[in-house]
């Protein structure tokens, strides 16, 4: 008998209907497995409890703001298990403290430190269906906590490592992994099988598809993931360690991100632990950075620059306009208006030259890099917003994506 996890994001669960054709794809997998299934909140509903929240506060305590939001789940899995039950099959609804899901304290961002999966397991060997809520969790201060957007994708890819799960099948509303948006680009091409590091590449470079999170727990893991499509019954995209021939493709995808804001701090004093101060300053509140750039030092000062989500930048810009100035910086100019575009590849570790035709081909399209940040598998570069397609589709055809290696 095999054990299986799947997970079903809101816009597979966004009504009665589509809860009853979950129930239909869970029943036809039950046959001769033991089956847990995570589910999100119905359709847009975690968007509408914080459209709520704002419209009592506009900066609503986080701890009450993880109490409104885990409420989106627990409404599904309970209709999910009446769908199961239903169907004549046994099925019990768990919320993630109920599973034993602990995290540490970081309200609304929080990360998993154990999961205690004994009662899940009495469930699966007495015969039921596990059904999960995803997202939520409980500290070690007993608070209810939840692990951020996408985060249900996180609670499967755990509760597959605790119970050591066959696969972990992520139903959603595309039917796999593709070199590019498929929306943007229309010879875009869906991956059989991408290697993790790729997928995490993928992932946090602005690829909706899968949690960057849930990728590093796979990783970490060994936990196999298999990206498919919950209207269709299509083979979608595996998600595992990198095995020979992947390297062939240079490029593996193209992806971009126009959830981003820039902020520079001008004419900041050089001198040792400046960096430190400012970067500490934002992430004590939770506030994660991804590129940073700090020009040549000229008087004794320099300018620093980097990018965060965009829904954090107000944030940021207050308790960095108190930084500067007890730093005796020039002052703080942010930008909304910019995108992230990236190329993603295994392939690039042996080839080189990528980097230069990734720049040529925005040269030609006028594009105006503004930062540019490289790791061993990827090449990302902000430009501004408006651009962010063109870009997309430009490196997709530079690099031939579309046509890509047989894997």
């Amino acid at each position: 008998m095999g054990l299986l996890v799947q997970k079903f994001g809101g816009s597979s669960v966004a009504d009665a209907e589509k809860i009853a054709n979950v129930a239909r794809r869970v029943a036809e997998s039950a046959p001769g497995n033991q089956m847990v299934v995570v589910v999100s909140a119905m359709g847009r509903t975690t968007d509408g409890l914080l459209g709520l929240a704002r419209q009592i506060s506009s900066a609503p305590d986080l701890r009450e703001m993880d109490m409104l939001l885990s409420t989106g789940e627990q409404v599904t899995i309970a209709l999910l298990a009446i769908a199961l039950q239903a169907r004549g099959l046994k099925a019990r609804s768990f919320t993630g403290p109920q599973v034993g899901l602990r995290t540490d304290h970081a309200h609304t961002q929080a990360r998993i430190t154990q999961i205690d999966a004994d009662r899940v397991r009495r469930s699966l060997d007495a015969g039921e269906i596990a059904v999960v809520a995803g997202f939520q969790g409980l500290s070690d201060q007993d608070e209810i906590t939840t692990l951020g957007r996408g985060g249900s994708d996180l609670t499967a890819v755990a509760l597959a490592a605790a119970l050591k799960a066959d696969v972990c099948e992520i139903y959603t509303d595309v039917d796999g992994v593709y070199t590019a948006d498929p929306n943007i680009v229309p010879d875009a091409r869906k991956l059989a099988r991408v290697a993790y590091d790729e997928m995490l590449e993928l992932a946090s470079l602005g690829a909706k598809v899968l949690q960057t999170r849930s990728v590093e727990f796979a990783k970490k893991y060994g936990v196999t993931v298999h990206v498919r499509s919950t209207f269709r019954p299509d083979p979608g995209t595996l998600v595992t360690k990198e095995e020979q021939g992947m390297e062939q493709a240079v490029v593996t995808g193209v992806t971009h991100d126009r959830s981003q804001a820039k902020i520079s701090i001008l004419r900041v004093p050089d001198r040792p632990g400046i960096a430190a101060r400012v970067f500490g300053a934002i992430a004590v509140k939770n506030i994660v950075v991804d590129m940073i750039v700090q020009n040549i030092s000229q008087d004794g000062h320099t300018d620093m620059s980097f990018t965060l989500p965009r829904g954090d930048y107000a944030r940021a810009v207050a308790e960095l306009s108190d930084v500067a100035r007890e730093i005796g910086a020039r002052g703080i100019v942010h930008d909304e208006r910019v995108a992230k575009v990236s190329i993603v590849g295994v392939g690039m570790r042996s080839h080189s030259g990528v980097a230069s035709t990734m720049f040529a081909a925005l040269a030609r399209e006028g594009i105006n890099i503004q930062m540019i940040s490289t790791s061993e598998i990827a090449v990302s570069c902000v430009i501004e917003d408006k651009y962010a397609e063109l870009a997309v589709r430009t490196l997709h055809d530079a690099f031939d994506v579309g046509r890509g290696i047989a894997r």
